[in-house]
């Protein structure tokens, strides 16, 4: 027993310095020495990342060679962590903020959500119940239901009305897989009720139905939620419809499944698909789902943003038919990641099928039926506090600073799409919609339709190579389509025109090549 009484001693006392000053990870000198230095960071990153390469030239593996592969057995100053973020991981970077991204969707922000994403990290609570946080789950209700009614929500779809409180409500998830998941989780149970399932043994009966321009995370959601594939119904969409779902063929469907013995269960309908930003009908999708009891969600994630617009709310009509509605603030409403708000029409619904109550969490406010725990409208328990950003960038903006936002980006759409229009070596191919145009070249005389998709991605590819702008594709009636998205919070008209001469003398490059 004697080496195990020296060695801890020894081994004790050649690792620790009687001098040393305690490990006081929150020493409050350093917490603000910190952020003024990540403050001078962001406001730098901010002035010069219009001059950054939006796409980074580097290759697989190239962060693990420029820092060390192990963690570090002692403390280093701040300043070299800063160091390496500005030698090592800025360069490596995709620059969603640059005004010259044009890809995918926006991701946008501003002051008001940094400042507000960086408290709430600041103050870091877990807000699983009221109790546990009463002004984080509160203030979330509060954001939500100014965000309704500037969506003109009906008001079946809020916490709190002027009567008291009410029986719908939403909550803010991380992205719209969630909110698939969880209203698909809800639907599930309910139609197993209703057909009086034991357990889940009918489940192999339940159908459920979207476009199949809806986001490839719905039928994603769908499998987690455990609905059979078989009965996961992608319903063609075409040029007659500009991509939105056909109401009559959705019935003809739902109608089909019926007879041969399925259970309607669920619809999707989206307002601003992913790859042409089509618009479903909502109000003719609700009306044909509720011939078959069928849950109706709306994915309305970017396009949702337009709709405090009043000129834009008429895509969202018939919401007051459906059973919930998501949409995401970070991607067009000044709210950075993560901040998708979803709505819906009965919360009990919802809480019913992701209630948990271990006995740790029981409490006399959960108890009095007064509040609904924000835990029992997601997957998890613990939560972030989300609200306080997007209360943040209401409180400060204002409506008419966010409407004015959405209709410049939307104008700066339009004389992009102008300029396409314009020019005949080019197609339009789709109606834009909102702040989206989705364009190639077109097959003009003796030119394929095989080999305008060829150029086409050959001029995707270059473009995207000089670093100076970034596009995304998609397929679109099986013809390759470029996709030149306007919103970045720092674009300005000026980004959009240099963008348009950099294509065009792209292209003049690419065809005169292929002529030769």
């Amino acid at each position: 027993m004697g080496s195990l009484d020296s060695t801890p001693a020894t081994a004790f006392a050649a690792i620790v310095d009687d001098k040393a000053e305690p490990f006081q990870p929150l020493n409050t000198d350093d917490v603000r020495a910190y952020l003024h230095k990540a403050v001078d960071f962001i406001t730098d990153y901010y002035t010069n990342v219009e001059s950054f390469p939006v796409l980074p030239n580097v290759k697989p593996g190239y962060l693990q060679d420029m820092l060390t592969s192990s963690p570090p057995s002692h403390s280093a100053p701040f300043d070299v962590a800063m160091k390496e973020l500005r030698t090592s991981v800025v360069p490596g970077m995709t620059h969603w903020q640059s005004p010259n991204f044009f890809a995918f969707f926006p991701s946008t922000n501003s002051a008001a959500a940094i400042a507000g994403e960086l408290i709430a990290s600041a103050m870091n609570t877990v807000g699983f119940t009221w109790q546990a946080a009463p002004a984080a789950t509160e203030m979330e209700v509060l954001a939500l239901d100014w965000l309704a009614q500037l969506l003109r929500l009906p008001t079946t779809f809020m916490n709190r009305t002027s009567s008291g409180r009410g029986t719908g409500g939403g909550v803010i998830l991380g992205t719209t897989s969630e909110a698939m998941l969880v209203t698909l989780v809800a639907a599930r149970d309910a139609a197993l009720k209703r057909i009086g399932s034991n357990g889940v043994a009918g489940i192999t009966r339940l159908a459920v139905y979207a476009a199949d321009q809806t986001h490839s995370t719905f039928f994603k959601a769908c499998r987690l939620a455990g609905f059979d594939p078989a009965n996961i119904r992608s319903i063609p969409t075409g040029a007659e419809t500009d991509y939105g779902l056909d109401p009559a063929k959705l019935l003809e469907v739902m109608q089909a499944d019926v007879d041969a013995g399925l259970v309607p269960t669920y619809v999707c309908a989206t307002v601003g698909t992913t790859s042409s930003n089509a618009v479903d009908p909502v109000g003719a999708v609700a009306d044909v789902a509720a011939m078959f009891n069928a849950w109706v969600h709306v994915d309305a994630a970017y396009a949702g943003s337009a709709c405090i617009c009043p000129e834009f709310r008429h895509h969202i009509d018939g919401v007051e038919r459906v059973d919930s509605i998501s949409m995401s603030p970070h991607k067009w409403l000044m709210t950075c990641l993560d901040c998708t708000c979803l709505y819906v029409r009965d919360v009990h619904r919802l809480s019913d099928s992701l209630e948990t109550n271990p006995e740790y969490l029981k409490n006399d406010v959960t108890d009095s039926g007064e509040v609904t725990d924000l835990k029992d409208m997601q997957v998890g328990v613990g939560r972030r506090f989300r609200g306080l950003k997007l209360w943040m960038v209401m409180r400060t903006y204002g409506t008419a600073k966010l409407q004015e936002h959405i209709r410049s980006d939307v104008a700066m759409a339009k004389m992009f799409e102008d300029f396409v229009c314009a020019d005949d070596r080019f197609e339009v191919v789709v109606p834009r919609n909102f702040a989206l145009v989705c364009f190639r070249i077109k097959a003009n005389g003796a030119m394929t339709e095989e080999y305008a998709d060829e150029l086409t991605r050959e001029l995707m590819e270059r473009l995207n190579k000089t670093g100076k702008a970034y596009l995304a594709h998609t397929v679109v009636g099986g013809r390759f389509v470029l996709r030149f998205a306007v919103g970045s919070s720092l674009q300005e008209e000026r980004h959009v025109r240099s963008a348009w001469e950099l294509i065009k003398k792209t292209t003049t490059e690419i065809i005169e090549e292929a002529e030769h």
